[in-house]
């Protein structure tokens, strides 16, 4: 197998008009602190250079796939933000917290919710998810992935894995109201969780080639980078892990179309 192990180290609903505290505020005040204590601006500027951007990404890359890893959070600023997002996001529960598969619905292995720009739906497997108002956390991750990858997302799906029996299955995000230009940004938060890309040649018994899978190990405060044409050639799963005891948060950012750039959008073949 093709391995890159990367090693790091009361809930308000959508409707709510309450105010919730920055993060970027919460975050500065706490620099700001820990600068006073120190009182020198050498720990200053080492403090800050630490977020500066560009990140240093790792490419990975196999036929079809390219991708690119980077730690975009401090593990100081990773557990805030993971904190924040336990008080702000609302799960889906009742009859938008199951899926279905070739006709059968089943409960999702972990928790969902869809967050984005007003009026945005996405759907999958069967169910129409309608994307509820940016929390001010939520906003605050996507514009620091905007400005490490110069990509806008206007959608994050989030999934919350309370520990390593809450998985996630093979599948490809090959939805329509995807932008096919733009990749899928995975930011992860809390316990560290195995990753693994497989080529749609090699899945099943009736597979046409024998390709290596891809594991990857994806850490608190990361950010994985799935690049076109990734999501076209390769699915990905987030298997059991029986030993992990910890949650974990992952946040997908993606771009999606609106009707009208959709119906736009040439045929294949058609020019």
């Amino acid at each position: 197998m093709e391995k890159f192990v990367i090693q790091d180290r009361n809930k308000r609903r959508c409707t709510s008009d309450t105010p919730a505290a920055s993060p970027r505020k919460k975050i500065k005040q706490e620099r700001d602190e820990k600068m006073k204590e120190e009182d020198s601006e050498d720990d200053e500027d080492t403090a800050f250079a630490e977020f500066s951007n560009p990140v240093p990404w790792q490419k990975i890359e196999a036929e079809g796939l390219d991708c690119d890893y980077a730690l975009l959070f401090s593990k100081e600023e990773a557990d805030c933000l993971f904190t924040q997002l336990e008080e702000e996001v609302v799960y889906a529960t009742g009859e938008e917290s199951k899926v279905q598969v070739y006709g059968k619905v089943y409960n999702i292995p972990r928790k969902q919710a869809t967050y984005g720009d007003a009026g945005l739906t996405y759907t999958y497997s069967g169910v129409r998810r309608i994307a509820c108002p940016w929390t001010p956390t939520l906003e605050y991750i996507r514009d620091t992935v905007t400005k490490t990858t110069g990509q806008t997302f206007n959608f994050v799906l989030v999934n919350r894995y309370k520990d390593g029996q809450d998985h996630m299955g093979e599948h490809h995000d090959d939805e329509k109201e995807l932008d096919p230009r733009c990749p899928i940004a995975s930011v992860s938060l809390g316990a560290a969780r195995d990753f693994f890309f497989k080529h749609r040649d090699s899945r099943g018994k009736q597979s046409r080639r024998q390709i290596e899978p891809v594991k990857l190990e994806l850490a608190h405060g990361s950010l994985l980078l799935m690049n076109p044409p990734t999501n076209t050639f390769w699915y990905h799963s987030l298997p059991v892990r029986k030993k992990i005891l910890l949650p974990r948060i992952n946040l997908t950012f993606r771009r999606i179309l609106l009707d009208s750039k959709r119906e736009s959008k040439p045929k294949p073949g058609v020019s």
